[in-house]
């Protein structure tokens, strides 16, 4: 459940019935933690840093020998504070401690609030693959405060507005064009958050409907994966959807012109529209991909037209379009 929150201290109402809250944050807002402390009586603080390159089962045992030696019970709470790695590795500590205990998000980045921390997709990354470990362990509650992006790099906020730009285009064409012009207000963020919070409820275990949500991460992880750290999340976010808008228009299933005007859009939000690898180079890491079948094939989200997509199951292997 989404909770809209106006100040930091609400969060202490929201857990004034908890005994045993434990903070997990990214070092870089202990603040943020600090002042969850000062509302709400916490009874451990783990801090960790956060990297796509630390993003790993190490990371997730140092938070579980620290619960250990804190003596947390099956009646702890985690309350996982920073980004969406932050979520992710928290929320999956929560979801295998003695075989799960509960935990909140409160995303710190415009992209944990608008899909990173919603929606129980908890996990760690393994030998460079994106989230290859990992369960679903849906949070209590998803904390969602403009206060706490306040101090986010613009790189950071552009990332966020990626995955924004996603949720819209999938769902709401008058949104996605308002995001354009207004950019992350907070009636978007809600807005972003309700949509995906709605698609989850309808699919919470990815079986149908909610593997819309992978919309440009196919194309993106195995970005991610050769950039090896030079690029966040959202910009290779942006970079796969136009790669899946030209796949689209290569098969006839997105309408035409399609890939340019969306380079046109997501250039215009301030993000990177080239890809810098070719297909080639994409094709290892996608066959490797979690969302891989037996058969060797991909469910790829094609974007049809702003707010409309189809899925179409493909062998990487069987793609041929230039990535330029």
């Amino acid at each position: 459940m989404t909770k809209e929150l106006v100040h930091i201290a609400d969060i202490g109402l929201s857990l004034k019935d908890e005994r045993e809250i434990f903070l997990i944050h990214d070092r870089n807002v202990a603040w943020v933690a600090e002042e969850v402390a000062k509302s709400t009586s916490v009874k451990g603080v783990i801090s960790i840093d956060t990297s796509e390159e630390l993003k790993t089962l190490e990371t997730v045992e140092a938070i579980e020998r620290q619960l250990i030696e804190a003596e947390a019970s099956r009646s702890a709470i985690i309350i996982a504070i920073g980004g969406g790695i932050t979520t992710d590795l928290a929320g999956f500590a929560a979801a295998i401690y003695k075989r799960g205990i509960r935990w909140c998000a409160f995303p710190t980045t415009l992209l944990g609030q608008v899909d990173a921390a919603i929606g129980g997709k908890t996990g760690a990354n393994l030998d460079g693959y994106k989230n290859m470990i990992g369960a679903f362990h849906m949070p209590e509650s998803t904390f969602i405060c403009a206060e706490v992006l306040k101090t986010l790099p613009e790189r950071q906020l552009k990332s966020g507005m990626a995955e924004m730009l996603k949720t819209f285009l999938l769902a709401d064409e008058k949104a996605y064009l308002k995001a354009l012009e207004d950019g992350p207000t907070q009636e978007l963020i809600a807005k972003a958050a309700a949509i995906k919070e709605a698609v989850v409820e309808r699919d919470p275990f990815e079986k149908g409907e909610r593997a819309c949500l992978n919309l440009g991460h196919t194309f993106g992880h195995a970005i991610e994966h050769e950039a090896r750290g030079s690029i966040t999340h959202g910009e290779a976010v942006a970079m796969g959807i136009v790669l899946a808008a030209r796949l689209g228009e290569s098969i006839g299933m997105s309408e035409k012109g399609l890939t340019e005007r969306l380079k046109a859009d997501f250039a215009k939000a301030g993000l990177p529209v080239e890809c810098h690898y070719s297909l080639a180079q994409l094709k290892e890491a996608m066959a490797k991909d979690k969302k891989s079948g037996a058969d060797g094939k991909v469910k790829f989200v094609i974007p049809a037209r702003p707010g409309e997509y189809a899925f179409k199951q493909l062998n990487p292997n069987d793609l041929h379009f230039d990535t330029k």
